[in-house]
C-alpha cells in the first residue's frame, strides 16, 4: 500500500529492518549512544551547533512536540501571538488555552497567505507579546508559510518565532539561525522517513533555559528533558525500537544528500502528480508557488465524491487523504513523502485516469 497521506509514511527496507534492532534498557549506555547519535543527526539537518542549540527528543507524535514547545518556551506573564491559517494554527491556540498561556490570534481564511500587516498591527498593539507561533507547512491546504519576512517583523518588535515544522522539517528550507526562530517542532515519521512514535523540538539553549520560564507541564517540560538528555539520560521511557528506526532514517537522509536532495525529490514527484491530474481536469487548491513540495490539496472532481475516490484508489493500492473541516467533502490531499518512487506516481496517475477517463485507459 502506497501511503500518500501526510504521515505516517512508507518506510525504506533499511528503516523497517532497524525497527527489529536490539532490545535496550533506556538507562544503559548503549541507549545513551543511540540517543546521542539521533540528537546530533537532527541538529545536522540544518547545520546547527550543539553549543547553541539542543535537539530534545520526546515520545509522542508531532502534536506532542508542538505542545511541549509552546508550554515550555512561552515565558510567564507574557502573551503568545498565534498565526492561524489552517487546522494546525488553530490547534496551537487551543494548546495555549489548555496551559493558561495568555494568547492572541491573527485569524486568516484557511489557505490564505500570512497577512504581515495584520501581524505587525498585532505586535504593535500588544506590548507583552514575546513569541509568535506559526505553522511552517500548513497541511490543511498545503500552504507553505513564508517565514523570512515574518521573522524580520518579529525581530523588529522583540518577538521570537516558535515554529510548527512538523511536516516541513527535512524537506523545506528552514533558516533556523537567521529567521528569529527560538524553537521548531518536528517528528520522525514525516520528511525524515522514520517510524511514528518519536518527535522532537530543536531549541536555542539560551531560550530553553531562560530564567523567565517555569514548568507548566511535567511530561512535556523541554528544559527538564534536555537536562537529562545532555547527561546521557532520559526523563521518561523512550520508544527504543522507534529510535533505532530514526537513527537509520537519519543515516539514509544524510547519505542521500540531506534536505536539499529531499526537497528536489519531493518537488519532482509533486510536479508529476500536479501535471498529471491537471491533464485529467483536477484542479489544485493553490498554485505550485504557494504550496509546499511535501503535499498539495486538490478539488474533488465532480464525477466522484471523496469517499468513492478514496476507496477506488485504495483498491488499487494507494491511500490519499481527505480535506479537513470545511474542506472535508470537496478537497483531497496527496503527499509525496516517504519511500515513494516515480514508478509509484506513474501508477497512481494511471489509476486516476482509469477512474476519471475510463475510455482513455490502456485497457480500452
Amino acid at each position: 500500500m502506497i501511503l500518500l497521506n501526510p504521515g505516517p509514511v512508507n518506510l525504506s527496507d533499511g528503516v523497517r529492518r532497524a525497527l527489529a534492532g536490539p532490545d535496550l534498557c533506556h538507562r544503559e549506555p548503549e541507549f545513551s549512544d543511540l540517543q546521542d547519535t539521533i540528537r546530533r543527526g537532527l541538529l545536522n539537518v540544518y547545520g546547527l551547533a550543539q553549543e547553541h542549540w539542543a535537539a530534545v527528543l520526546l515520545a509522542g507524535s508531532g502534536t506532542a512536540a508542538v505542545e511541549a514547545m509552546l508550554a515550555s518556551l512561552t515565558p510567564q506573564k507574557s502573551t503568545l501571538l498565534v498565526i492561524e491559517n489552517g487546522v494546525y494554527g488553530e490547534r496551537m491556540t487551543r494548546m495555549a488555552g489548555v496551559h493558561g498561556i495568555p494568547c492572541r490570534s491573527v485569524p486568516h481564511a484557511w489557505g490564505a497567505a500570512i497577512d504581515l500587516k495584520a501581524v505587525t498591527q498585532a505586535l504593535e498593539g500588544e506590548r507583552d507579546i514575546t513569541h509568535v507561533a506559526v505553522v511552517h507547512h500548513e497541511t490543511t491546504t498545503g500552504r507553505l508559510n513564508e517565514l523570512a519576512r515574518l521573522g524580520e517583523i518579529c525581530g523588529r518588535h522583540g518577538a521570537q518565532l516558535l515554529v510548527d515544522a512538523v511536516s516541513s522539517f527535512g524537506a523545506e528550507a528552514l533558516d533556523v539561525e537567521n529567521w528569529g526562530i527560538a524553537a521548531c517542532a518536528g517528528t520522525a515519521n514525516k520528511c525524515l522517513h522514520g517510524a511514528p512514535g518519536v518527535s522532537f523540538v530543536i531549541a536555542r539553549r539560551q531560550a530553553l533555559f531562560s530564567s523567565s520560564l517555569a514548568p507548566r507541564t511535567l511530561y512535556l517540560d523541554l528544559a527538564n528533558a534536555c537536562r537529562e538528555q545532555d547527561k546521557r539520560g532520559t526523563a521518561f521511557t523512550q520508544p527504543v525500537h522507534v529510535m533505532h528506526a530514526l537513527a537509520q532514517a537519519l543515516e539514509e537522509f544524510r547519505d542521500a544528500g540531506g534536505w536539499p536532495a529531499r526537497h528536489r525529490l519531493y518537488s519532482d514527484l509533486a510536479r508529476t502528480v500536479r501535471e498529471g491530474v491537471l491533464r485529467l481536469g483536477v484542479e489544485p487548491l493553490l498554485s505550485a508557488q504557494e504550496t509546499s513540495v511535501v503535499l498539495s490539496a486538490y478539488r474533488v472532481p465532480a464525477v466522484l465524491d471523496y469517499d468513492a475516490l478514496h476507496d477506488a484508489l485504495k483498491a488499487r493500492g494507494f491511500i490519499i487523504y481527505a480535506g479537513q473541516g470545511q474542506f472535508r467533502d470537496n478537497l483531497f490531499r496527496v503527499s509525496t513523502m516517504g519511500a515513494v518512487t516515480s514508478e509509484d506516481i506513474e501508477r497512481l496517475l494511471l489509476a486516476f485516469r482509469e477512474l476519471l477517463r475510463p475510455g482513455d485507459s490502456p485497457a480500452h
